[in-house]
């Protein structure tokens, strides 16, 4: 079986602010297995510069990347992953374990050997959603940037038919984001239009609770990330205390262990966590989150950390194996000028196959 690596720089139609800066473009690494029928299998290994846990540079990067090739190739034969037993083996998930450290990886190895395992047709999991009987509620994103951006962007989202929208905050002035939300209220209520804000991290435990306040006047739905990640306690009081819910999304980065996922989520006790398949360990990593999450009551929805199409129908082929989903972070990778063809499509706040 030989892995083919390449690095894909995808460029961002528009500039998008996000709390680290503003982006021009993001890197993926793309893996993939030219398979005996012809076919040819795929993952991505996607990275945020600056918020991956597990990408210093560049070099130290396709340095492990060239070592999961050596891994496979030497370890690993296409047979193997014929028969969907591999991934229930201790085989299988010595190799994930190998990688922990390494989310990203984790979820270009899950993605590539789930289509090997399919024959290379870009089905990493069977469900309603792929047999086109079914779709998954989205929101419409909101990326920071000056007033008449984001109020461009709401518009356009509004015109779209999105019936939850997610505003990302923090980059501008609090009372002009503040009153781009009002505006938003007066012409929709809470019943038409679910609104969601995302700090990233942007305020303090004592700015956060006016504020917090504020929104509750509005009805938003739920705050991301209020606060930096790594003040549990600080954020256990939010959570306890918020009028509005509060999700958790870079305070799960970097929790690996089972044991350690479950002492911050009782700690802290959050209304909603977010997920990342390539921050948080790739499927299985978020499955387990998913799990401990359901069983203390905790609401969750996925999201995407900027990966191609290819990373993208991935993670909605995975959402969609679960039921009653709330409105999720997920698209079509519309953003970037040179994406590979995607197979996704979003109509009025959904997304579906194409």
């Amino acid at each position: 079986m030989k892995i083919h690596i390449e690095k894909k720089l995808l460029h961002f139609k528009k500039p998008s602010g996000t709390s680290r800066g503003i982006l021009y473009d993001k890197p993926s690494w793309i893996l993939s297995v030219r398979l005996s029928n012809g076919h040819t299998a795929y993952g991505e290994c996607s990275v945020i510069p600056g918020l991956s846990p597990d990408f210093i540079d560049e070099n130290q990067y396709e340095i492990k990347l060239n070592d999961l090739k050596k891994d496979l190739e030497l370890n690993w034969s296409e047979e193997e992953f014929n028969d969907i037993q591999v991934f229930t083996t201790l085989k299988w998930k010595q190799l994930l374990l190998s990688y922990a450290l390494f989310p990203s990886i984790v979820f270009g190895i899950e993605s590539l050997t789930r289509d090997l395992h399919q024959g290379g047709n870009a089905l990493i999991f069977e469900s309603g959603f792929t047999r086109k009987e079914c779709s998954i509620p989205i929101n419409g994103l909101i990326w920071m940037g000056d007033e008449s951006f984001m109020l461009e962007q709401m518009e356009e989202k509004l015109a779209d038919g999105f019936s939850t929208i997610k505003m990302k905050v923090g980059a501008i002035e609090w009372k002009k984001e503040l009153a781009l939300l009002e505006q938003l209220r007066r012409r929709f209520s809470k019943q038409e239009l679910t609104l969601r804000v995302d700090a990233n991290g942007a305020f303090t435990p004592e700015s956060a609770v006016p504020i917090l306040n504020q929104l509750s006047e509005l009805d938003v739905h739920s705050m991301e990330q209020p606060i930096q990640a790594g003040q549990v306690s600080a954020m256990s009081k939010l959570c306890r205390n918020s009028p509005i819910g509060i999700a958790l999304d870079e305070e799960l980065i970097g929790i690996h262990e089972l044991e350690q996922k479950e002492s911050l989520l009782k700690n802290i006790s959050p209304q909603f966590i977010v997920l990342k398949p390539s921050l948080h360990g790739g499927f299985s990593g978020c499955k387990e989150w998913i799990q401990l999450a359901e069983e203390n009551q905790i609401a969750w929805w996925m999201t995407s950390a900027l990966e191609s199409s290819i990373g993208l129908n991935a993670i909605a082929q995975f959402t969609a194996t679960y039921s009653d989903l709330l409105p999720q972070g997920l698209g079509t990778g519309g953003l970037y000028t040179n994406n590979f063809e995607s197979s996704l499509v979003v109509e009025k706040g959904q997304l579906r196959m194409k």
